[in-house]
């Protein structure tokens, strides 16, 4: 039997996110920075007959050991793609939420093509394996990426960032999940224009200065559905440190910008969450993740 190959599956954070337009197919067009945390799920393939998942680690209870989970469903499309007739038995452990905004189940299925690509030796076909990624999810290309990246249209084109200054993160989630698809349809107003991104940000109070001019456009939308983000937002502006306060992806996990990770852990330290809250002090992973 050959050796497991494990992949990280790190967080995707939203720094910001506009919704600039929606297409005649009703999906949304975004304008999003994408970063990567020191922080995510892990995946490990191995050979066996058939495919198969099991799910595994602190928050397994809250994702789907089935056909509706993300990692398998990318597994088997992997193998329609490239007519693999073998098996592989798929370990995902999940130390993040489910439906919480950080692109957890796609960078689980992200993590989970690129191991698999190497356990059945395929080619390493980036353009490839984004088609297969984008139509299962918006953030299945960027996660496969694996870097900070600017994202835009529903998700498929793709620019590398400006190099991100290295910063403390503390996540936020009041422990419910609130469904991507629920969030967009309870939004409304006018679309917002795509940011202004600068060649550079120089330093972390460069790109707080630069994200404080943006806004993730999914925010009010989703406080109206869930209150408790609100909640989560005020706990995190109240820490005399944050450099900026704003919700990730479509919530309802909130996140505060913080210099370095160890003024987050200090700060996260000293906030007292409501219980069946989950919280986490990070960082903003500078290595790509490829």
């Amino acid at each position: 039997m050959s050796l497991p190959i494990r992949r990280a599956a790190p967080a995707k954070l939203n720094l910001y996110l506009h919704v600039t337009g929606r297409r005649p197919d009703g999906y949304h067009e975004l304008d999003s920075l994408v970063a990567f945390l020191d922080l995510g799920d892990d995946v490990e393939v191995q050979a066996a007959p058939t495919l198969s998942l099991e799910v595994t680690g602190p928050m397994a209870a809250g994702a789907p050991a089935d056909g509706d989970n993300l990692a398998l469903r990318a597994a088997r499309a992997l193998a329609r793609a490239y007519g693999v007739t073998g098996g592989a038995r798929i370990v995902l452990e999940k130390r993040l939420p489910s439906a919480a905004g950080l692109g957890g189940g796609s960078a689980d299925a992200a993590a989970t093509l690129l191991a698999l690509v190497e356990l059945w030796q395929l080619p390493h076909e980036p353009a490839r394996l984004a088609e297969i990624g984008l139509a299962l999810g918006a953030d299945l290309p960027v996660c496969l990426l694996g870097r900070a990246a600017r994202m835009q249209g529903i998700g498929e084109r793709l620019v590398p960032a400006p190099d991100l200054p290295p910063a403390g993160i503390v996540l936020l989630n009041p422990g419910l999940p609130l469904a991507t698809r629920d969030v967009f349809e309870a939004r409304k107003g006018a679309f917002s224009a795509p940011a202004a991104l600068p060649a550079t940000f120089g330093d972390l109070p460069g790109l707080a200065d630069f994200l404080a001019g943006c806004g993730n456009d999914l925010e009010p939308a989703a406080t109206a559905l869930a209150p408790a983000v609100g909640t989560a937002l005020q706990i995190l502006r109240a820490s005399p440190d944050v450099r900026l306060v704003r919700m990730a992806g479509s919530g309802a996990t909130c996140y505060g910008l913080f210099d370095g990770e160890a003024a987050a852990r200090r700060a996260f330290a000293g906030m007292t969450l409501p219980p069946g809250w989950w919280g986490a002090a990070t960082a903003i992973s500078p290595a790509p993740q490829v």
